[in-house]
């Protein structure tokens, strides 16, 4: 049993006593202390730390084979003559070991020894204390004894200053300022998880660096965050060092360090970029990214990292509005129409030396905002402007999840705008795509200026597809009104499309289902199979579409994809 208070201890039995011990069945036994020792200077140990090492009986302490606690020497100057001392030596640290479970079954063996040590001097009814470095349950070993003792004895936690608090006092930098998330990561994770984690992260704190310091200084640096990134080394101990995490000598990092991905709030400039001002060399660049469908779920960890540390964000109001925002970022919201000159603002931005995102909704590079800035950008005066594009989760993939796995073979992805193409180069793909028995994902629909398209559409597909073919429509996928119903071509309704709907239609060998136990048969599903059935030799050309539903396709097997560029809207996303 777990307590926070030292007035009483109750037992599982319901005995209480006022002495910090348990009655159990008769017998007393002694308390459990996990103390907290703080970062390293022992004038950082709190009161109550102080007090519950001065009143132990035994005091419990971890150690290298070398038999040197860091713990101990923090609480050296507490310690009494007449205390018991349990020295809990590691039987491996850095090195190998011939255990039959290997590193975790020999640890595991050592926590669980260990355990049965201290529990021999709490049921005599000695109270233990054991020391940790910093906090005892953030990354402490005095967890593993809390795990496997807090339900049998009476137990209190005693918090200490954590090494993360001491090595942003000791740099001087904020680390954490107004709706930004601290992330706390563990060096020794695989660098592409550590990668992926920086990217996304405000501000970051990597722990237990040492051997890890190389692929850690690695995955900063592909996280876009080495120029801001901070070394602490044994804060606040003897031996402390700070400085900048690049100019650092990968052997020369010891375990008991840290990497520090400051706050970025208060450092971007607030002031308007001065359009005459020379810009710094290599400052500025542009990064298109893609929201994804929806809100901040569907954003991927590099277009997180990206949004984040960008100073300006570009882009249509109802994409920029998908973004959470940041003290000191500047956001040019502007209308869907206007791709070219939102992306020539973007790139003169940039010129000035700006770091720039221009934020469009699902991919960037699906009929988005990513071909407008590339054209413009291979222009005059924007060639040497670095330029990044960063995908995301188109709508079609989206509305594809949330029905099943409708593009689980070849299929083609087309615009239905007549905005920037004729319809009749539309119509001229759709027939050739139907005709291959793709499956066809169909962007901008449909519009309150513009709803003929659908209905147009649909007769052009009944050419070529029977009446009983799946039809997704996917609205607001991932949004609060979001809807994905599938219905059959045949019953397609112009009236139930909008520019935030998107269409699958299913090939001749796309399948629906319906599963689950609900009353009706539970809920429809749809897939395309990933195999095509063999053409066979005996095979004649369908002239009933409603024959393809059944019948094997006289086209054979077909991939490719027909696209054409459109504005931004709702449904490309």
């Amino acid at each position: 049993m777990t307590e926070n208070t030292t007035a009483t201890t109750t037992t599982t039995d319901g005995t209480a006593t006022a002495d910090g011990t348990a009655a159990t069945g008769g017998l007393r036994t002694g308390r459990l202390y996990g103390v907290g020792l703080g970062p390293g200077d022992p004038s950082l140990m709190t009161v109550r730390a102080v007090q519950v090492i001065a009143e132990a009986d035994v005091v419990a302490y971890h150690s290298a084979r070398h038999g040197r606690s860091i713990a101990r020497s923090i609480a050296a100057a507490h310690l009494r003559a007449d205390h018991i001392e349990e020295p809990l030596v590691y039987p491996v640290t850095t090195g190998t070991t011939d255990h039959p479970g290997g590193y975790q079954g020999a640890m595991d063996e050592f926590y669980t020894e260990s355990a049965a040590r201290l529990a021999v001097h709490l049921d005599a009814g000695r109270t233990v204390a054991v020391l940790a470095e910093g906090d005892p349950l953030f990354y402490g070993s005095y967890m593993h004894m809390h795990k496997r003792l807090a339900d049998r004895y009476p137990t209190e936690v005693i918090p200490g200053v954590t090494s993360v608090s001491a090595a942003a006092a000791r740099l001087g930098t904020p680390l954490v300022e107004g709706e930004e998330v601290l992330t706390v990561l563990p060096g020794t994770l695989p660098e592409e998880e550590l990668t992926a984690r920086l990217a996304s992260a405000d501000s970051a704190v990597v722990m237990k660096l040492g051997r890890t310091f190389p692929a850690v200084r690695r995955s900063i640096e592909r996280a876009g965050r080495l120029a801001d990134a901070r070394y602490v080394e044994r804060a606040t101990m003897s031996g402390e060092r700070t400085g900048a995490l690049a100019d650092t000598d990968p052997d020369s990092v010891p375990y008991f360090s840290v990497a520090v991905l400051p706050s970025r709030v208060g450092r971007v400039p607030s002031a308007s970029p001065d359009a005459d001002a020379p810009a710094p060399a290599g400052s500025g660049e542009v990064v298109v990214v893609g929201t994804g469908p929806a809100g901040p779920l569907w954003l991927t960890p590099e277009t997180r990292g990206a949004l984040a540390s960008a100073e300006e964000l570009v882009g249509y109001t109802t994409y920029l509005d998908r973004v959470p925002v940041r003290p000191g970022q500047r956001r040019h919201g502007s209308d869907n129409k206007v791709e070219s000159e939102r992306a020539e603002f973007a790139l003169d931005l940039a010129r000035r030396g700006r770091r720039v995102a221009v934020v469009s909704g699902g991919d960037p590079g699906v009929f988005a905002m990513a071909t407008a800035v590339l054209e413009v950008a291979s222009a005059d005066p924007y060639r040497a402007i670095p330029v990044r594009v960063l995908p995301g989760v188109t709508a079609a993939n989206a509305a594809a999840a949330r029905a099943g796995a409708p593009l689980g073979h070849d299929y083609a992805v087309l615009s239905l705008s007549d905005r920037l193409k004729p319809w009749e180069v539309i119509a001229e793909r759709l027939r050739a795509a139907a005709a291959a028995d793709l499956v066809l994902a169909l962007y901008n629909p449909g519009s309150a200026s513009r709803n003929w398209q659908v209905g147009k559409a649909r007769e052009l597909l009944l050419e070529h597809r029977a009446p009983d073919t799946p039809v997704v429509l996917g609205r607001d996928v991932g949004g609060a009104e979001e809807s994905v119903r599938i219905v059959r071509l045949a019953e397609l309704d112009p009236a139930q499309v909008d520019m935030r709907t998107i269409l699958i239609v299913g090939s001749s060998q796309t399948v629906t289902a319906r599963r689950g136990a609900d009353e009706g048969g539970g809920e429809e599903i749809v897939w395309t199979p990933r195999r095509y059935p063999e053409p066979s030799p005996l095979s004649e050309p369908a002239s009933d579409p409603a024959s393809e539903s059944t019948s094997e396709s006289t086209s054979g097997p077909a991939s490719g994809s027909a696209s054409a560029s459109a504005s931004e809207s709702s449904s490309a996303k």
